[in-house]
């Protein structure tokens, strides 16, 4: 049973009366009283197929937690997806829509004094969003993950949805006609789940994994499989016992766990958003962990496994050779992991992968042993210079050039930006500056998708920089440079480069860096003013208001 969460008038004397008729109009009989109630925090929608499957797995973990012995209620939650509304206005929502995520799950937990909670969610800012409420709540909590798409087939190759956003490319710099490039939409996404590379949803589900607050394999299950269903039957069951020992997040949610989870980021390729949703769920854990820890688990971690963006193989494809749990198992068996740590299931990280073996299969090759890696040291990294200050987020791997210096080309939108490149007047050697889109300025910190593809489908991948005080899809790849702190619309040094400006980006010393003297920078600081508020009323001014910056994880409390 809680701690006593519940409210004194559910549980106590003749006070109790108005709320045990209530609950009894929504099922409860005599016996339920005495049970736990525990919330489903379904985030169920038709709007993208990352959703599209959950309202089923809710109705199985409805079922498994009476089974077990607990009162479940049902309530909704909301996603975005950011797949649709890239490269529009819309997506300034997305990454607004992991605290209205955290939000809502926290008000319903609290309000209605729920002793534990299971969250379901699938497209990227439920994951995160959920992880963070639970630290908030510290009542006993699963993340149940709708799970990954299968892939898409054309003339032979897989596709994800990047495949569709670089197909844009392609077409711009006529290397595939219009039929091909319908094509590739039409097959780039079959059927219900997240999308199925390493993008931000696998590896914030393989995070949760890391963390111990999902079952072990649970992450890379494919959203259409029946393992899937099971997998959420058991999380409940699971979750009933946690309530019952009283396993809280707090307890999981260790210094230990955080540096499993970007261990793990690290080995599997992760995106760049896992930085800034591991920084908030830390903040709000009361954890801490920042920026700079993360360059520490990048020295001491290999990419092991090949997957998409930049490698060869999808979610469903490491699944199948092993999944999460041999990677962390691969990293225990080298010190690269906290085996002693908690989770849900009130056995360590070392106990829950007792019968994985150290050494992956050798009849695949999209996880590799520790001996022979994709790359030798993990492949995000923390960029600082006058630039970035605080620091920004890079991928430093699969890509040819590890240093470019070149003309800055500025553009004050992500608009701006895409219209420049489909007119085809980005350049080999420019370096592509995007700003005013941070977490105060856009407001909202939309992801470039658009932008990086389309230079990736012209085939200048390896030779231009891009460089954005907003963030990347996890299916981003190439020279690219994201998160820069301070940003733009505080002041930040991106916000007095100039057309034309040498910049250069160094992967191998971490440097980023505008080739200006102080003295000029300093005098174009003196001249700088603010742009007036994009936006004056509604959630995005709200959020302006309230977002710290993002080498905090853009957290908003």
């Amino acid at each position: 049973m809680s701690d006593n969460r519940r409210s004194k008038t559910v549980t106590q004397g003749v006070q109790r009366s108005p709320n045990r008729a209530m609950l009894r109009a929504v099922g409860f009989g005599d016996k339920d009283f005495d049970k736990p109630i525990v919330g489903v925090a379904n985030a169920h929608s038709t709007i993208t197929p990352c959703n599209m499957g959950i309202g089923a797995l809710a109705a199985r973990a409805e079922a498994a937690l009476k089974k077990a012995g607990a009162m479940p209620q049902v309530f909704g939650t909301i996603t975005i997806s950011d797949g649709i509304s890239m490269g529009t206005e819309g997506m300034k929502y997305s990454l607004v829509s992991r605290e209205v995520i955290a939000d809502s799950i926290e008000t319903v937990c609290n309000g209605q004094s729920m002793d534990g909670v299971l969250a379901i969610g699938g497209c990227d800012k439920n994951i995160p969003g959920a992880l963070i409420a639970m630290a908030r709540l510290n009542i006993p909590a699963i993340f149940v993950y709708g799970g990954t798409t299968k892939p898409g087939h054309y003339k032979g190759r897989d596709l994800t949805i990047v495949s569709a956003f670089e197909a844009v490319g392609q077409y711009t710099a006529h290397k595939i006609d219009e039929t091909e490039l319908t094509e590739i939409e039409r097959h780039a996404c079959p059927g219900a789940g997240s999308c199925g590379g390493m993008y931000t949803a696998n590896t914030m589900s393989s995070n949760a994994e890391a963390m111990g607050l999902s079952l072990m394999y649970s992450s890379t299950m494919s959203a259409e499989d029946l393992e899937k269903a099971e997998s959420t039957a058991k999380s409940a069951e699971v979750l009933v016992n946690a309530i019952k020992k009283q396993i809280l997040p707090r307890q999981i949610l260790t210094r230990d766990a955080f540096e499993n989870a970007l261990a793990v980021t690290m080995a599997v390729g992760g995106s760049t958003n896992a930085v800034l949703h591991l920084l908030a769920i830390a903040h709000a854990a009361q954890v801490s962990l920042s920026i700079d820890d993360i360059e520490i688990i990048r020295a001491r971690v290999p990419v092991l496994c090949d997957l998409k963006p930049s490698g060869l193989y999808v979610a469903t494809d490491l699944h199948h050779a092993g999944g999460i749990p041999q990677v962390m198992k691969i990293l225990l068996a080298h010190g690269a992991l906290h085996g002693d740590a908690l989770t849900i299931t009130g056995q360590t990280i070392a106990e829950v992968l007792q019968d994985v073996p150290a050494e992956p299969r050798k009849d695949q090759d999209v996880i590799r042993p520790w001996d022979n890696p994709i790359y030798a040291q993990g492949h995000l990294a923390i960029l600082k210079g006058n630039l970035a200050p605080e620091g920004a987020v890079a991928k430093i791997t699969g890509v040819k050039l590890h240093k470019i210096t070149g003309p800055a080309r500025v553009f004050d939108s992500e608009e701006a930006c895409m219209e420049a490149i489909l007119a085809r007047k980005i350049k080999a050697g420019d370096v592509v500056i995007i700003r005013y889109e941070g977490p105060k300025g856009g407001p909202g910190m939309r992801e470039m998708l658009s932008p990086t593809s389309a230079i990736i489908g012209e085939g200048l991948g390896d030779s231009v920089g891009l460089i954005t005080d907003g963030r990347f899809s996890g299916g981003t790849y190439g020279m690219v440079v994201g998160h820069v702190a301070p940003e733009a619309a505080v002041g930040g040094t991106i916000a007095l480069v100039n057309e034309g400006d040498s910049v250069t980006i160094d992967a191998e010393q971490r440097l980023l860096q505008l080739n200006v003297n102080d003295a000029e920078i300093a005098r174009r600081r003196a001249a700088w003013q603010p742009p007036a508020p994009r936006y004056t009323r509604g959630v995005l001014a709200k959020y302006a208001k309230l977002v710290s910056t993002a080498s905090k994880g853009a957290v908003t409390d």
